[in-house]
């Protein structure tokens, strides 16, 4: 990363977008915003898997024919009021107070005193770090609006593979969409290269995947691994491809060695490479460049 002093430099590159204000305001303000749409993506996390889960066993009844169940969809994710998981009370408006909340009640629901999951404050506490380090880093700019995008949907899309093995289309897809569109205004990179990013990240692990399923009869990750990795080579192109997936590697193989270790996951149970990616893919974005200097001159390449 740039030390502060290149702010203005910074801010001619990526063009500001916003009132003219020290740069410390902007960092409070997007760490402050990330709290509260952490607080939003802890919903998508609960709740989009579940309405996908009801919705296709609704096509699959109607493909086969059959009579539609009688069961209530889950909770939408933008109408419905957020409620206790427990004792299904709503929440009161201090309690939906972003990681504060959480605190005041001690970790308890109000009404019935059911633990509440440390997930909620969590993701609404790295959410606000993570906005607020991409606005230290592009600043107030139409980068550091798009950084944000970018940031939320790896977030949303971390937590629900934790839960459930799942990256869903409906967050993969718009993320490399936007990737391939912002490279027409050569945001981060040019088309060619988000072209070539998208393709290349989709077909290396296709390949990847059908290599192992060729030499072992089983499936060794999801169709949505090809598409988030996609998505991250339309954002930043083909020469972030290998540094993302070798160092999404190396977390993966150190977090799942230690749970191993710790005997808190079995080595026949599958574990999500989503939130691996996307940490790396995170990483790489916000400083891939000092990264790479740092090897080269490690290495004496440089």
């Amino acid at each position: 990363m740039p030390p502060s002093g290149d702010n203005v430099a910074r801010f001619h590159t990526y063009g500001s977008c916003m009132p003219d204000l020290p740069l410390t305001v902007w960092i409070v303000v997007a760490g402050v915003l990330g709290l509260i749409v952490g607080s939003f993506l802890n919903v998508v996390i609960l709740r989009l898997p579940a309405r996908l889960d009801a919705f296709w066993r609704q096509e699959a009844h109607a493909v086969l024919g059959l009579e539609l169940p009688e069961e209530a969809l889950p909770p939408g994710i933008v109408r419905e009021g957020s409620h206790c998981p427990h004792c299904k009370h709503p929440l009161a408006a201090r309690d939906n107070i972003p990681l504060f909340g959480w605190l005041l009640l001690r970790g308890r629901c109000r009404y019935c005193q059911a633990p509440i999951s440390i997930q909620y404050p969590l993701i609404e506490l790295l959410t606000g770090i993570l906005s607020a380090i991409i606005i230290w880093k592009f600043g107030p700019t139409w980068a550091g609006l798009a950084g944000l995008f970018f940031t939320w949907a790896l977030v949303s899309l971390s937590g629900i593979d934790f839960r459930t093995q799942l990256l869903p289309d409906q967050i993969t897809l718009p993320l490399l969409w936007a990737g391939l569109l912002l490279s027409l205004v050569h945001l981060f990179v040019q088309p060619p290269a988000s072209i070539l990013g998208a393709t290349i990240g989709y077909l290396s692990l296709w390949s990847v995947y059908w290599l192992f399923k060729l030499l072992t009869g089983k499936e060794g990750m999801g169709f949505g691994d090809f598409k988030l990795l996609a998505a991250l080579g339309a954002w930043m192109g083909p020469m972030s491809l290998l540094p993302v997936i070798l160092l999404s590697s190396l977390i993966g193989a150190l977090v799942g060695g230690a749970l191993i270790a710790l005997r808190k996951h079995g080595r026949e149970v599958p574990m999500p490479f989503g939130p691996f990616l996307a940490m790396a893919g995170w990483v790489w974005f916000v400083a891939g460049d000092q990264l790479a200097h740092a090897y080269m001159s490690l290495t004496g390449l440089r």
